[in-house]
């Protein structure tokens, strides 16, 4: 394609706490194509009160009495779990990322010298958060679900003026609903998000389908996230919106032959169309035994394969002209 679509292959909590999951994620995202892996770090403390209740998807898919602060707490990885699976990562030849959802987790982000940051469609309107992360000037990629265009504009605004540039800023298309109906995916949004805030733009995918990436992909998107997971019977608040590695496999493959199929935009035969339209096309030849000098018309000439000798266009160029030479019924007109 014109420009090279990345995949983001969106571990997250996936791997229920087990660094030996999350590795062996890793190396399936990697062997799938994918060009980044994703994790969430979240101190549960930090993130919510003791009372917050959880989403009716998280409830459905964890235990029923535990509250958000006990479901998140399973989830945690701490900062040298992070390095680990960076340089995890790094080995595998896989680039690293990451969602911080405070400002404390973000400035210990900031020391393991990530180019990018994911900011989670949650914090989107947190302006002391996007002020620390504009802040460091670097690559920012930044979900949009549960949003409006006044709450993203506020969010761009914040980031621009708090020393990100434009360029180093990409958008998200995102609905955040776990999984999401692809009634919901909203995909025509795309092109209005990369219009208004000349960002690049993409789409980070709840759906459960392995085609809509490349729908999204049909509307501008430029950045494909997908949740994967080792297992969608597993416990956890994301495992039934996600892709397992055979699926996500298979979607990446599908996304390289959209790539693939692209092209140059320049219309023109390529070699195996060459070698078939001498097949397929057709040559101007003797109607009927033609004597020399006996002059070319419709009653004598007609058009028949293969298509290796005078092309049909010049037909009408040979009508009334003097036959060169003798040519029996079926043979190649060659003026030669």
């Amino acid at each position: 394609m014109k420009n090279k679509i990345e995949i983001i292959a969106e571990i997250g909590v996936n791997h229920n706490g087990s660094i030996k999951n999350a590795k062996t994620l890793v190396n399936k995202a990697k062997e799938a194509g994918a060009d980044y892996v994703k994790f969430q770090y979240f101190k549960s403390k930090l993130l919510s009160t003791d009372y917050a209740k959880k989403a009716k998807y998280q409830y459905l898919q964890t235990k029923k009495k535990e509250t958000q602060l006990e479901m998140l707490k399973k989830y945690e990885l701490n900062i040298q779990d992070l390095k680990k699976l960076k340089a995890h990562s790094s080995k595998k030849k896989i680039k690293f990322l990451v969602s911080a959802f405070d400002e404390e987790t973000l400035l210990e982000l900031n020391k393991l010298k990530l180019s990018v940051f994911k900011v989670p469609s949650g914090e989107i309107t947190n302006i002391p958060y996007l002020k620390l992360l504009g802040s460091f000037k670097k690559k920012v990629i930044l979900s949009t679900g549960m949003s409006n265009f006044k709450e993203i504009s506020k969010a761009v605004k914040t980031l621009l003026e708090s020393g990100l540039k434009r360029k180093n800023l990409c958008l998200l298309q995102c609905t955040s609903n776990y999984p999401t109906k692809i009634s919901d995916a909203n995909l025509s949004v795309i092109k209005k998000l990369k219009k208004k805030y000349k960002t690049k733009v993409g789409f980070s995918d709840h759906t459960t389908e392995l085609e809509t990436p490349l729908f999204a992909i049909f509307y501008g998107a430029e950045i494909i996230e997908k949740h994967i997971t080792l297992n969608n019977k597993d416990k956890g608040p994301d495992h039934k919106a996600s892709l397992n590695v055979y699926d996500f496999a298979k979607m990446m493959k599908m996304i390289k032959n959209l790539d693939l199929s692209y092209g140059k935009s320049i219309k023109k035969a390529n070699i195996e169309e060459i070698k078939n339209s001498y097949v397929v096309r057709k040559s101007i030849v003797a109607k009927i035994n033609i004597k020399k000098g006996e002059k070319f018309s419709f009653r004598n000439l007609t058009c028949k394969r293969p298509g290796n000798g005078l092309a049909p266009d010049k037909l009408y160029s040979l009508i009334g002209k003097k036959s060169p030479k003798d040519f029996k019924i079926n043979k190649q007109i060659n003026l030669k």
